[in-house]
C-alpha cells in the first residue's frame, strides 16, 4: 500500500512585491516636483545670460559711439603746405648753420680765436738788447711774419729758441731767417762833430723772420 505525502505549502513561495497607488503617486509627485526645480533654475539661468547679453550689447554700443566720436574728433589732418614749407627751411638753415661751424673750426676762414694770445707771446719772450718793429699774421696763423732790431746777432737765435716755447707757438715752423746791418744814417751837415759815425755801418742788425719763405728782390 503506498501513500503520497504533499510536502507542497503555498506559505513558502516568493511572494510579488505590487506597488501600490500611493506609492506610485508619490514617486510621481517627487520627479513631477524634481521636473519643475530644474525649469526654474534653467530659466533662471536663461534671465542671467540674457541680462549679460543686454548689458554687453548697451557696453559694445556705447564704445562704438565713443569710436565714432573719436574719430571725428581726430581725424587725420590734410597736410599743410605751408607748415612743409617751413620745415624744410629750417632745415636747410640748420644745414647751413653746420656747414658754417665746421669751417670755423677748421679755421678755413682763419683763425676764430683771435690774435691776443699771439702778441701776449710776443710780449712776454723780452730779450734785453732786442726789440721788435712789426709784426705779421695772416689767416689761423699759419703765416707769421716777425720782424726787429738787435744790438747783437747771437740773441736772434736765442730768442726764436724762447719764442717756439709758448704754447701758441707749438706745431710752428720759421722758413727763413734774414738777418742784416743797416747802413748808418747821414749825419746833418750842422751837426756837432761827436756826432759823426765812425763807420758807415749802423751798431745794430736788423732781422726778419717769416713762416713762409720769402723771395729776396734785388734793389
Amino acid at each position: 500500500m503506498s501513500q503520497q505525502i504533499n510536502l507542497f505549502n503555498p506559505i513558502f513561495l516568493k511572494q510579488k512585491k505590487v506597488f501600490t497607488a500611493l506609492p506610485m503617486a508619490e514617486a510621481l509627485g517627487v520627479i513631477v516636483a524634481g521636473a519643475l526645480l530644474l525649469t526654474w533654475y534653467a530659466g533662471q539661468r536663461v534671465a542671467d545670460l540674457e541680462h549679460s547679453a543686454a548689458s554687453g550689447k548697451t557696453l559694445l554700443a556705447d564704445r562704438e559711439r565713443r569710436l565714432v566720436e573719436a574719430n571725428k574728433q581726430f581725424a587725420p589732418r590734410q597736410k599743410s603746405a605751408t607748415i612743409a614749407a617751413e620745415v624744410a627751411e629750417a632745415e636747410a638753415e640748420q644745414r647751413s648753420l653746420r656747414q658754417v661751424e665746421s669751417v670755423l673750426r677748421d679755421g678755413t676762414l682763419g683763425n676764430a680765436a683771435g690774435y691776443a694770445e699771439y702778441f701776449r707771446a710776443f710780449s712776454r719772450q723780452n730779450v734785453s738788447g732786442l726789440w721788435l718793429t712789426g709784426v705779421s699774421i695772416v689767416g689761423a696763423g699759419n703765416d707769421i711774419g716777425v720782424q726787429g732790431r738787435a744790438m747783437q746777432p747771437t740773441l736772434i737765435p736765442a730768442y726764436i729758441a724762447r719764442l717756439k716755447s709758448e704754447r701758441v707757438m707749438h706745431g710752428k715752423s720759421f722758413a727763413s731767417l734774414d738777418i742784416s746791418r743797416p747802413d748808418a744814417q747821414p749825419v746833418p751837415s750842422n751837426a756837432p762833430a761827436s756826432a759823426v759815425p765812425v763807420a758807415n755801418t749802423a751798431a745794430f742788425v736788423q732781422f726778419s723772420l717769416q713762416s713762409t719763405a720769402v723771395a729776396r728782390t734785388e734793389q
